[in-house]
């Protein structure tokens, strides 16, 4: 099992930038941000596969954040912008181990490794 680590989270002001990592210890393909704030279901924010030339976001987030990663680091990376009040959330990184995988999911069973979540809070 890939153990996964994310780092970056913290408290900002609205409108203001983020950028959370995490940091895999092994070889991942699909990786994915998700979020989950009190009350709420978990969501998916974006996700990348591992060549990084196919991303896919939350329709409610892609003009603000940027998925990306670095394999060589085995880390994926999220730059939010802009951040608002409504993005504050427990956000988690996830990895899918499977190879061979043609599209991307949104969906959280399509990942088997989890990371431990990071918080994100943004105040008005």
């Amino acid at each position: 099992q890939v153990q996964l680590v994310e780092s970056g989270g913290g408290w900002v002001q609205a409108g203001g930038p983020l950028r959370l990592a995490c940091a895999a210890s092994g070889r991942t393909f699909t990786m994915g941000w998700f979020r989950q704030a009190p009350g709420k279901e978990r969501e998916c924010v974006a996700a990348i596969m591992r060549s990084g030339s196919s991303t896919t976001y939350s329709d409610s987030m892609k003009s603000r954040f940027t998925i990306s990663r670095d394999n060589a680091k085995n880390t994926v990376y999220l730059q939010m912008n802009s951040l608002k009040p409504e993005d504050t959330a427990l956000y988690y990184c996830a990895a899918s181990l499977r190879d061979g995988v043609s599209s991307i999911s949104k969906e959280s069973a399509a990942y088997e490794s989890w990371g431990q979540g990071t918080q994100v809070t943004v105040s008005s």
